[in-house]
């Protein structure tokens, strides 16, 4: 076969082969930590050229990203349409701030989601703040069943929802969490829910990732120097894959914030685990689930979520060494749970409560074998509750500023903000106090 149509069922599969056989032809090989993302060394051999794969589109990330399309197009004959600088990939637009920093904007697609709302309901939705309340239940709700198309509805709202969450509006994703587990059978209780979310994305849609490629310094941390060779992890190490390839560029540090909920879902009794992922000054990755076991205290969830913290730890550092991405030794955790914090910590501290072995003995064996260091945070510094729990707008705003609204270095962040003053999004004034 020469060319493969669209519309067979081996037409996926044909493409695949085929640009395989090119990328593999060009030097590119596929990564193991994910086949679509392809990576090639170049000339200098200072960096690695990249080109992540999304069915037939293409991102590359080179110094010489022309030469690259050049080769495609004119040696192997793709018709390449859109080349040229990142403009709109997947839902999300790529642009520069005035300073240079790159931004990840997903507004076309709120602008999209609300387009679908209007064309549903026959108007915009309301504004709001906070996505849904502090102390809302939707679990709880008794009102009636929705009928067919009201649950077509719902259902078209919450899958737009997760998808503007895994572009960047993680600032709604515990209130979409929260409701998606009942989009099979929703009630019109939580129609009206999904819609609040509508009227708080309208409100604040100018949140966006910024890419700050600048290293965290965390020389100011006390070192936690402890002897583990006496205790059962012995001289633990990190298992680090043989098969990576050359790290090349400049190094990142991977800083984690973790939460727990205690008890979110009353109807069930479980928790929530929440985590939050920066490399260097980005956050990269974001996580707000239910837990899979009932905890009776803050300590076993709080516990829970740092064991899933460190799974995530783990498999990210790897993921970056199979991409040729240096890391800069261990990576950090914080978390609000100061008995957490004390008990995995300290070798020889003693586990109370047997339900928690698992998680207690993962977190510790990390920080034994030295890849992984374990702070406390205040609570109310620690991003991770935007994750974790419906928010009061006012408590979290400093953060969420930080973190999704600032244009221009976090450093230049005012350390405190008087009560009376405001931050204006877009054409909305929201208060800060």
């Amino acid at each position: 076969m020469h060319k493969a149509l669209y519309g067979l069922k081996s037409s996926g599969a044909r493409w695949h082969d085929r640009l395989f056989d090119v990328l593999s032809e060009i030097g590119f090989s596929p990564s193991k930590a994910d086949p679509d993302i392809w990576l090639k060394k170049a000339p200098d051999g200072s960096f690695y050229d990249y080109i992540a794969v999304y069915v037939d589109d293409l991102v590359i990330a080179s110094k010489n990203p022309e030469q690259i399309c050049t080769i495609l197009k004119q040696k192997y004959k793709f018709k390449i349409k859109g080349d040229g600088p990142i403009d709109f990939h997947l839902g999300c637009q790529y642009k520069c701030d005035p300073d240079g920093t790159l931004v990840a904007d997903p507004r076309k697609y709120v602008e999209k989601m609300i387009d679908t709302y209007e064309r549903i309901f026959g108007s915009k939705p309301k504004k709001a703040k906070p996505p849904l309340p502090p102390g809302d239940h939707p679990e709880l709700d008794e009102s009636d069943l929705l009928e067919d198309v009201g649950i077509q509805h719902c259902q078209t709202m919450i899958g737009q929802l997760q998808w503007v969450i895994t572009i960047g509006c993680f600032d709604v994703f515990v209130a979409t969490m929260t409701l998606s587990r009942f989009r099979a059978a929703p009630r019109k209780g939580h129609l009206e829910r999904a819609k609040r979310i509508y009227g708080y994305l309208l409100l604040l849609h100018d949140g966006a990732i910024r890419f700050q490629t600048g290293e965290p310094d965390y020389s100011s941390l006390p070192e936690q120097l402890h002897d583990w060779a006496r205790t059962v992890y012995g001289n633990a190490k990190e298992l680090v894959p043989e098969d990576c390839p050359e790290p090349l560029g400049h190094l990142v540090t991977l800083t984690h914030f973790k939460d727990a909920n205690l008890m979110h879902d009353l109807v069930t009794g479980r928790s929530v685990t929440a985590i939050l992922l920066f490399i260097n000054g980005t956050p990269i990755d974001w996580y707000s689930k239910r837990q899979s076991t009932v905890e009776t205290a803050t300590f076993g969830s709080e516990f829970v979520s740092a064991r899933s913290a460190v799974d995530q730890a783990s498999e990210f550092r790897n993921t970056l060494r199979y991409l040729g991405v240096p890391i800069r030794g261990k990576s950090y955790l914080f978390g609000d749970n100061k008995s957490v914090v004390t008990n995995a910590t300290l070798p020889y501290s003693i586990l109370s409560k047997r339900h928690h072995l698992l998680s207690y003995h993962r977190v510790r064996e990390a920080i034994a074998a030295n890849w992984l260091a374990f702070y406390w945070k205040e609570s109310k510094t620690n991003p991770a509750d935007i994750l974790s729990k419906l928010w009061d707008f006012v408590t979290v705003w400093s953060m969420l500023k930080m973190l999704l609204f600032w244009r221009g270095d976090v450093q230049d962040i005012p350390k405190t903000t008087p009560s009376n003053t405001s931050h204006t999004v877009g054409s909305d004034t929201i208060p800060t106090a």
